[in-house]
């Protein structure tokens, strides 16, 4: 099967074609200002660099920094309305009370706190009042906002009152856009209702992304089905994903994460991948990025919900130098870089004009950095690798040795010797490790809940089916499903024998159900 795997970055767009296991084609362009037509670029050019007469393409795996993006630059958000069910209790701390400033006029959001919800052992906290819910929705409609997140206290638990809420919503708003936060994050209220809300205003600029992406690749003339790829190293069916934005925050380090474990065979390693504008250091566990179990901060927004465990760093090919003091970044040149960097005749030092004049990387004119004091490159580029060096002693989570993986266009910046590192693997193709992490990701499916009134077993019996169907919801083939990892932790003081229960299988693209 024929596919390509793309992955847009702040500094390059990435590109690779394999079939089954081979590697047929990769490329590397910049980033264009207005993303999509870099992204026709790169599928130009890797069905250039693949010949003629290969066939058709299977299918089209897609990596985006678009949502990321939209949350941090503050841009391209849909006015929300958050409805929360859990009066009385849940008065003092309004929704999105911990949001940035400038965010949350961003996406002015609708806030409304009605009665309801559930206690921590699954009881009624107090009957759920149906005319407050549609006392909200009226407003809601009225003021003309589509894109809403509702709530609800310990819905991971039960989540009777954020179904029952989203019904009476769509009495009154048929063709509301809701966000369930029982589906997304776990049992922290705020962090939960934080995660749904980023989703809700953001599920617009989901579609229109994938309609974009749809019009790239039929302008490509590739008629296939494609898929973005997640916060989890594995893909989802682009109409599927569209509705969940969020899963696809950090899909970009996970892709390279994947392709480190592909290009070498290392499913249990440290990986830094060395971008234009920045580095993620992040732990591969039997082949997929390890998942972060505490909060993650979004665009300066309190999460806990799937996301990878990373420690990113200001340090890429991209970032700037200041010649003067010998300070590293955090600024960078990131998609200007083959106009704004010494090497290629712009005025700027870039880390990567260090590499060039150390002799580690041959790009661009080496004479322009002829100049550059050789104990001034000596001494920057020491501190260059000490920072990766910090970052991997930080994310290391045991004393023993362990391979760390370079990867990325700017893996030349990482020392062959790294301290606690028990050998540095670079590859061949090292520099698109994050378009082929994308083209050889899998589906997966994920259930993460808590089961009460029956035997362990039964609970991950459950679970374990209800992820199986997710994964073929989001274009698995359901016999190729097999179970990655089954948590299960009872919880204290719930009677029931109550139990968070997470599973999470993975399988091959179902290419004859797609499309």
């Amino acid at each position: 099967m024929k596919r390509i795997g793309i992955d847009v970055g702040g500094t390059n767009t990435d590109a690779a074609m394999v079939d089954g296991d081979t590697i047929v084609a990769t490329v590397k362009v910049p980033t264009s200002e207005d993303v999509m037509s870099g992204v026709r670029t790169a599928l130009d050019a890797v069905s250039d660099a693949r010949g003629p007469g290969n066939g058709p393409i299977d299918a089209v795996m897609i990596g985006t920094t678009h949502f990321t993006n939209a949350i941090v630059e503050r841009a391209r958000l849909e006015r929300i309305a958050v409805i929360r069910i859990a009066l009385p209790s849940g008065r003092s701390l309004p929704p999105l009370i911990d949001w940035p400033d400038d965010l949350r006029r961003c996406v002015d959001p609708m806030m409304f706190m009605v009665h309801g919800g559930h206690e921590y052992d699954g009881r009624a906290l107090v009957e759920m009042r149906d005319d407050e819910v549609r006392d909200a929705a009226r407003a809601i409609r009225d003021a003309g906002i589509t894109a809403i997140a509702i709530s609800a206290l310990f819905s991971p638990l039960t989540s009777q009152c954020e179904r029952r809420a989203a019904d009476l919503v769509r009495e009154i708003l048929p063709n509301a856009r809701i966000t369930l936060s029982h589906t997304l994050g776990r049992i922290g209220l705020l962090e939960r209702e934080n995660v749904a809300a980023l989703n809700a205003t953001l599920q617009e600029l989901g579609r229109r992304t994938v309609k974009a992406f749809d019009d790239a690749l039929a302008t490509a003339g590739i008629d296939a089905p494609f898929f973005l790829t997640q916060n989890d190293g594995t893909v989802a069916l682009a109409s599927i994903a569209a509705e969940n934005p969020v899963h696809c925050f950090a899909s970009g380090p996970t892709n390279s994460m994947r392709g480190a474990a592909f290009l070498t065979g290392e499913n249990d390693a440290m990986v830094v991948d060395v971008g234009g504008t920045t580095s993620d250091i992040g732990c591969l566990s039997g082949g997929f990025p390890r998942e972060a179990n505490n909060i993650v901060h979004v665009g300066g927004v309190r999460t806990l919900f799937r996301m990878p465990d990373l420690l990113p760093i200001a340090l890429g090919g991209g970032t700037i130098v200041d010649a003067k003091t010998g300070a590293i970044g955090p600024r960078s040149v990131g998609y200007r870089i083959t106009q704004d960097s010494l090497v290629f005749g712009g005025e700027t030092l870039t880390t990567s004009d260090i590499g060039v004049a150390a002799g580690l990387v041959e790009m661009g004119d080496h004479d322009r950095v002829k100049g550059l004091d050789p104990a001034f490159v000596s001494q920057t580029l020491t501190r260059l690798r000490e920072m990766v060096a910090d970052g991997f002693d930080r994310m290391k989570i045991s004393a023993e040795s362990i391979p760390l993986i370079a990867v990325g266009g700017g893996a030349f910046l990482v020392s062959d010797t790294v301290a606690g590192a028990s050998k540095v693997i670079r590859t061949e193709n090292a520099g698109t490790a994050n378009a082929l992490g994308a083209a050889m990701a899998q589906v997966s499916g994920e259930v993460d809940q808590v089961f009460s009134r029956m035997s362990r077993e039964n609970a991950i019996a459950e679970a374990e089916s209800a992820a199986r169907t997710n994964a073929v919801a989001a274009g698995a083939r359901e016999e190729t499903l097999s179970t990655l990892e089954i948590e299960d932790i009872p919880i204290a003081y719930l009677r029931d024998n109550a139990r968070r229960v997470r599973v999470r299988v993975i399988g091959d693209i179902d290419f004859g159900g797609a499309g």
